[in-house]
């Protein structure tokens, strides 16, 4: 039996699945301690529905994701307006620092993943669906780079970039107690840094009224975006289809930032920017097609234990080193370990986790939601979509 879902009717089943996640989450501990997001939650259970129908013959389920790509390309457009040079720029050493840490992370995972993948003879480009597109990236930029990689004859692409991503959630847990028991980092808690810049409370405050022009804001970086992705396919190189439209939204962030032209309604854009995310999540996840996981199970776990080592690593020697080596580098080196493999709310879980058990650090607490949101998305995109291209 074929059941087909239209537009309109995936769109709906998106928003049931990511309401039985979020009962779910409110209900079951687990769900909630690793930050596991509502439409996973929902859609993973609808994707093992689909599964069973497909693996004993008694259903096929099609849908039309055409407002899957439409919901990504504004979560995406939002993320281009977090990206704030002046934040950057006045944020002190310690954030380009971390920073450039951050980048070296994300190619890290590249290079392993695709060096790893030649090793045990497989497409390099299967790899990469466990490099920095689930880890650093998450479940937004695998279902963004999913469709991508399947357009190279990758398939089942989008399913290997969801599972490696749920793996992350689980798996990037906090390193910092070792560190702070260990090495008694208690005594080397810090004052809190003025030179670290917040963006400005009053840019990220809601207003109802102010929600149309943050639709319209989008929209705008969205058409402007479409004439700079025109731009870079004369290149010759293959780029996502949302970059244009998150160059364009940083274009205009920063203009707006340092001409005052406009305003930039930053908490109006976050929340839209969340909206779109959890139904493009959802459409991505109910789409899923878990059997094609199959064949590559051991190489899978492989790529995936060598990602877990690599974090722990970088985060236990690379992060807590350069950082200082003091109580505030292992808070930071746990919110790494949140964000590098899975998300920014996994990474304030940890660092939350660990406050609670010692103290607050105010130096984490500021670099991590500044690099992880603002700018760990927007470079990913552009270190991934090289890495695609020279392979």
């Amino acid at each position: 039996m074929n059941i087909e879902f239209d537009m309109y009717q995936t769109l709906a089943l998106a928003v049931l699945v990511l309401l039985l996640g979020s009962f779910l989450k409110k209900h079951i501990h687990f769900l909630e301690k690793f930050c596991i997001p509502a439409p996973v939650i929902g859609g993973l259970l609808f994707a093992i529905l689909t599964c069973i129908g497909y693996s004993t013959g008694l259903a096929d389920f099609t849908f039309d994701d055409t407002l899957r790509e439409v919901c990504m390309v504004f979560f995406f457009t939002s993320v281009g307006f977090q990206a704030n040079l002046k934040v950057l720029k006045s944020g002190g050493k310690s954030m380009i620092i971390f920073l450039f840490l951050v980048i070296t992370l994300i190619v890290s995972q590249n290079l392993l993943a695709v060096g790893l993948s030649k090793l045990l003879q497989l497409n390099p480009l299967v790899g990469m669906c466990t490099g920095s597109i689930p880890m650093v990236g998450g479940h937004g930029t695998a279902g963004a780079f999913g469709p991508v990689l399947e357009d190279f004859n990758i398939q089942g692409a989008t399913t290997i970039c969801t599972a490696a991503a749920t793996f992350g959630l689980i798996m990037g847990g906090p390193i910092g107690k070792r560190l702070i028991e260990k090495r008694n980092l208690m005594d080397t808690v810090a004052t809190e840094d003025d030179s670290l810049l917040i963006e400005d409370e009053e840019k990220h405050k809601r207003h109802t009224n102010m929600y149309a022009a943050a639709v319209f804001q989008l929209i705008l970086a969205i058409g402007l975006g479409t004439i700079f992705s025109w731009l870079l396919t004369k290149t010759g190189l293959t780029f996502p289809i949302y970059i244009g439209a998150m160059l364009a939204a940083a274009l205009i962030r920063n203009i707006a930032e340092y001409t005052n032209f406009t305003t930039i309604h930053m908490g109006e854009i976050n929340d839209l920017g969340g909206i779109s995310l959890s139904l493009f999540l959802g459409m991505a996840m109910i789409t899923l097609k878990l059997w094609e996981l199959a064949s590559l199970a051991l190489p899978l776990v492989i790529l995936l234990a060598a990602q877990t080592l690599l974090i722990g690593v970088f985060t236990y020697f690379v992060i807590f080193r350069i950082m200082g080596h003091d109580y505030d580098a292992a808070v930071l080196a746990a919110g790494t370990c949140g964000f590098g493999m899975g998300a920014t709310p996994n990474a304030m879980a940890n660092m939350q986790a660990l406050c609670d058990r010692f103290v607050p650090s105010v130096k984490a607490y500021l670099l991590i939601p500044l690099v992880g949101s603002l700018f760990a998305d927007f470079i990913n995109s552009l270190v991934i979509t090289f890495f695609i291209n020279i392979i």
